[in-house]
């Protein structure tokens, strides 16, 4: 373990540790609690199958369920709001001819009739429910794994870094499995004409292009997606630990399910918000990107200019904060709804209050 006096170091430096508490010079013990206690536990999945859950927290049954929820609520919810995703990318590649959100909407209806609305619907619904699955799935793998390898009181001293470094690893492999299917949606809604379904779309752009075409825009992805998956996981988490504490007049173990659905709820949204603004300058990049055949991340980041990368914003806060928050609602929901384990918010763990003398 860490000698008192680091440890006491890092509780007053840590940005995100809990204020309020006064710290008090205590004995080390004599031997690590390794010697004492036997092997060192996990510091996230429970030893066995808590009561009234259908599965061990951090099991392989546990995993896949979360994976499964993901799939529902990454899928389901971007493909609802297809419309305003066809309009916020065609804002973004052609600004002079959609000049707003409602012209964007005007413009494609005049021009394709209320049908029009739905193209790309088939990719989405495809490419985010493959981003789901790797996102929730993983981002679970992963912060169980990190937890494990920095242990209990780590984990609680760093929480918010090991939210950020499980959601970013999660979402590295997540737009791999999206990429393909974001580019067949983008070319779809972005060039009339070109192809109005997937079938038509993939083997067109692999006739031209290759793989590649379905690839080029991973790297914009990654700008694009880490950043908005690291804000709307941290940010979810962080905001849920702050509610319960701050503004929910009861402790979450007597709030019902449906009370605690909407501190979720609550939680995702806010979380959304700073998720689409952080995200959105890479977004207009794979937008235009996807769209312009031979085109180059730097050579569309040039073209853009600083103010034309958060073209569409407004579209996208409204997009991005009511999925983001419908997200969170449908994948806890599913949780509910199949028992699986909910931890609380965080504690600090005892033998951490011991080592610091920790007086509330």
């Amino acid at each position: 373990m860490y000698p008192n006096a680091l440890l006491t170091q890092v509780a007053r430096s840590n940005p995100f540790s809990a204020p309020g508490f006064t710290l008090q010079k205590v004995e080390e013990p004599s031997q690590s609690l390794t010697a004492d206690h036997g092997p060192r536990k996990r510091t996230l999945a429970a030893a066995a199958v808590a009561e009234g859950d259908s599965c061990e927290f951090g099991s392989s049954h546990y995993f896949i369920m979360c994976g499964i929820g993901g799939i529902l609520s990454c899928g389901t919810t971007h493909t609802a709001v297809v419309p305003l995703d066809l309009v916020k990318c065609r804002l973004q590649v052609d600004p002079d001819k959609y000049k707003s959100i409602f012209k964007g909407f005007s413009i494609t209806i005049k021009e394709d009739g209320m049908r029009g609305l739905a193209k790309g619907w088939a990719p989405t619904f495809i490419g985010y429910s493959m981003q789901g699955l790797c996102k929730f799935g993983f981002y679970e793998v992963f912060k169980i794994t990190y937890s494990d390898m920095i242990g209990e009181e780590n984990t609680y001293l760093w929480r918010t870094s090991l939210y950020l470094a499980a959601s970013a690893s999660a979402e590295f492999f997540a737009d791999i499995a999206l990429a393909p299917m974001e580019a067949c949606k983008v070319r779809i809604q972005t060039q009339p004409g070109y192809a109005n379904t997937l079938r038509q779309c993939a083997p067109k752009m692999f006739a031209e292009e290759g793989v590649w075409a379905f690839y080029k825009g991973v790297v914009p992805l990654w700008m694009r997606q880490i950043p908005y998956t690291m804000m709307k996981f941290a940010c979810f988490e962080r905001t849920v630990e702050l509610l319960y504490k701050h503004v929910v007049p009861k402790p979450r173990a007597e709030c019902s399910k449906g009370e605690q659905l909407v501190v979720t709820f609550v939680a995702g949204y806010i979380a959304g918000v700073f998720c689409a603004i952080v995200s959105h300058p890479a977004d207009s990049v794979v937008s235009v990107l996807n769209k312009e055949s031979g085109s180059t991340a730097i050579g569309v980041l040039k073209k853009l200019g600083p103010k034309g990368v958060w073209k569409g914003l407004v579209a996208r806060i409204i997009m991005i904060g009511t999925l983001t928050a419908l997200q969170w609602f449908i994948y806890d929901s599913v949780k509910v709804y199949f028992c699986l384990p909910r931890p609380p918010p965080p504690e600090m763990p005892e033998s951490l209050k011991k080592k610091l003398g920790i007086t509330e």
